[in-house]
């Protein structure tokens, strides 16, 4: 069939995008799905830093590529060998497709699926197909989903059924935001009843990770980030403490008020200088956790004598550290109980012929969870 689908030619565009225009939205070819994937109708689908380094060059994936890869959509088409889904239901879509098979899966770790990786890196679905052409020639899969488009097909791997009523704008943002955030909270911390958290970085990752805190019970909960409105949101939400990244003092502050440091601080920027500051005004004995992915070639000098003197723990996490089709029903239902307000989260709605615009919004730091929303 034929669609519509924003696609990027060439990565490295200089901001303002606007004047760049990095996102051409084409007319590409979509084949039907083959066995083990789903043809899937795109209602809506946010904005991502990952999406963003794609763009700007930070993350190297190959071109051209068809952006997107949090999404909420409904089933049209089901291909051979998929029999737990059927048309008219609805689904979040998933950035890592999770073989089952290899070592990680077995381990309960598909973020780190060997296949789904090699897959994403390029640029197929899960079995190493593309459906996508552009004027003939292949077009790239982003993360096996490409979903700022009127459809996609996916892998079976990459979809969550939803068995709950949720709009398509609020379901759209557990494919990514509140998967990652809340997950790297939940499963990579996880704090106890009345320990601390840091979260540096209040975009939709670190938001959803700032709620998440707060469901599972953290004492302290401390917001940093540079944007004075997305602190005044924190304090709303619930954090106990809101500091401005770029204020003298800030790493002392948050020491002091939490007598030494707090037990868990997530980067949820992806930048060096917000992992520094995450390790600096974490205790001794605490954990730095990073889910921000910046430039491959980023580096961070770490004392390894304090690794071993205050006994620190740096991790990362991926996907946050879970498994989409537990955890996505399980983020949906602290939803709908009021525990994770994820409503709040929201930000501007775009379209595909407004993306451009759309991610230097994203790119100035000022929005929270942009949306693209689907006809």
């Amino acid at each position: 069939m034929k669609m519509r689908a924003a696609v990027v030619l060439a990565s490295g565009a200089a901001t303002p995008f606007a004047h760049s225009r990095p996102i051409h939205v084409k007319e590409v070819q979509l084949s039907r799905p083959g066995p083990g994937e789903v043809l899937v109708r795109i209602k809506a689908a946010g904005l991502c830093h990952s999406d963003l380094s794609v763009i700007n060059g930070d993350r190297p994936r190959a071109m051209p590529i068809a952006l997107g890869h949090e999404a909420s959509a409904e089933v049209v088409e089901c291909g051979a060998g998929v029999v737990d889904l059927a048309p008219g239901d609805h689904v979040v879509l998933v950035f890592v497709p999770s073989c089952g098979s290899c070592l990680p899966c077995m381990e309960g770790r598909p973020a780190l699926c060997e296949p789904g990786a090699a897959a994403n890196a390029a640029g197929t679905l899960l079995d190493g197909h593309r459906r996508l052409s552009l004027n003939g020639a292949p077009l790239n899969h982003h993360t096996g989903v490409s979903c700022f488009a009127d459809y996609a097909v996916v892998s079976r791997r990459s979809c969550v059924r939803l068995d709950t009523e949720i709009s398509h704008r609020e379901a759209a943002l557990f494919g990514c935001a509140v998967l990652t955030g809340a997950g790297a909270v939940i499963n990579a911390a996880p704090p106890r009843p009345g320990q601390s958290v840091a979260v540096v970085g209040l975009g939709g990752v670190g938001l959803s990770a700032l709620i998440a805190a707060m469901a599972a019970g953290a004492g302290e909960v401390v917001a940093i980030d540079l944007n004075e409105a997305k602190l005044q949101l924190a304090r709303e939400l619930g954090a106990t403490l809101a500091v401005n990244a770029g204020d003298e003092g800030t790493v002392e502050a948050v020491r002091e008020r939490t007598k030494g440091g707090v037990d868990f601080a997530l980067d949820m920027a992806g930048s060096v200088p917000a992992f520094e500051l995450a390790h600096r005004i974490t205790r001794r004995g605490g954990t730095t956790i990073t889910s921000g992915l910046p430039n491959p070639s980023a580096r961070f000098p770490l004392a390894l004598s304090q690794l071993v003197g205050e006994e620190r723990t740096v991790r990362g996490s991926y996907l946050g550290s879970g498994v989409p089709a537990r955890d996505i029903p399980s983020y949906i239902s602290l939803y709908q109980r009021g525990r994770l307000p994820v409503d709040r989260l929201m930000g501007r709605a775009w379209t595909l012929d407004t993306l451009n615009e759309g991610f230097d919004h994203l790119h100035s730091g000022s929005g929270l969870r942009d949306v693209v929303l689907m006809n």
